[in-house]
């Protein structure tokens, strides 16, 4: 168990500015972390003791479902957590006793312990945790028994691939947009008007700078084209696809549900998105504060409309049961969440 931390740690920079500046990951990363956020908590009694003693269970309902702090709602705090999950692969969660606190993942370490797991955890490098104030949700991780890998690791390679493309764009249209010319003259050109003529050309002939006199050649000189790339060569349509499309499946997200128009296949997609990306995460952060709090944390997925036929579903399995006897009526009503 006392592995270096340190050495597991992935710097996620890197990742904060995908997300910053690449339109597909901006919005597939909100797109899970709303997604994710908008899943409404049920607290119940459960048969085990938390790290917590002796607080409530109506105390933790409000904490989990409404005010987590004096300072935050309910869905910016869960916002800021999923989005720490997905990009550094760990959440870190402060409770003082009274309120919970996000504490943002770049800045804590981690102190190992040989006997007892985790012997702290430090914030900014100043401030020192105990592992009962601390709740740590960390997602999967090959390397590190400590610390989660970010999500946006394997989409990696796609999300350079794709922004050195954008580069190349922009570099194009900030150049002119205009190919490379060679000009040929018949004579020698000194040094001094060659600058000159070069200096000339790019104040005057620029697209981009609304240029459109016409060439006046003389001396016998000619123009020759030594490129034949046009905007539409450049526009990378068929790689910038592939690219956002391996993003989004890193991501969790079924690419059909950004496509524009409608599609058959929607509504399966969006069932397979809650069922296989959504609900997941909700369920690892959960059974990390059930065990925190020694109370039952299940997410409520009555309101979400993707999953409204699993609910038919169970409707007529629970019905079925209490017609036979098997449960209560309000067993049943339980189960559903009523």
């Amino acid at each position: 168990l006392g592995q270096n931390v340190e050495g597991s740690r992935e710097f996620t920079g890197q990742y904060e500015t995908y997300y910053e500046n690449l339109e597909i990951v901006n919005r597939a990363v909100n797109m899970v972390v709303d997604d994710s956020a908008t899943v409404n908590t049920t607290v119940k009694p459960v048969g085990h003791s938390g790290v917590v003693k002796g607080i409530k269970r109506a105390k933790i309902e409000n904490l989990l479902t409404k005010e987590p702090n004096p300072f935050q709602d309910i869905s910016t705090f869960k916002r800021n957590l999923i989005i720490d999950y997905i990009i550094d692969g760990n959440i870190f969660i402060y409770f003082d006793g009274i309120s919970l606190y996000h504490l943002p993942a770049h800045y804590v370490d981690i102190e190992p312990d040989t006997k007892t797991y985790v012997q702290g955890y430090t914030f900014q490098t100043s401030i020192d945790y105990n592992p009962r104030e601390i709740i740590h949700i960390k997602e999967n991780s090959f390397h590190s028994i400590y610390r989660g890998t970010s999500r946006l690791k394997a989409a990696q390679r796609s999300m350079s691939q794709l922004t050195r493309m954008r580069e190349f764009q922009d570099n194009f249209f900030k150049n002119g947009a205009v190919p490379g010319l060679v000009i040929k003259s018949p004579s020698v050109i000194s040094e001094k008007n060659k600058e000159r003529m070069i200096q000339s050309w790019m104040t005057r002939y620029r697209p981009d700078g609304g240029g459109r006199r016409p060439l006046v050649l003389d001396g016998g000189m000619e123009l020759d084209a030594i490129s034949n790339v046009n905007f539409r060569e450049l526009d990378f349509e068929s790689s910038i696809e592939s690219s956002e499309k391996e993003i989004l499946k890193v991501l969790g997200v079924p690419p059909i549900m950004l496509d524009s128009g409608n599609n058959a296949n929607i509504r399966p997609n969006h069932r397979m998105y809650y069922l296989e990306t959504v609900l997941p995460i909700v369920e690892k952060i959960n059974r990390a504060l059930e065990r925190f709090f020694g109370f039952a944390v299940t997410p409520d997925i009555s309101n979400i409309p993707a999953l409204q036929p699993e609910l038919r579903d169970s409707a007529a399995y629970y019905s079925t049961l209490v017609n036979a006897g098997i449960i209560t009526p309000n067993e049943a009503r339980e189960a559903l969440n009523y």
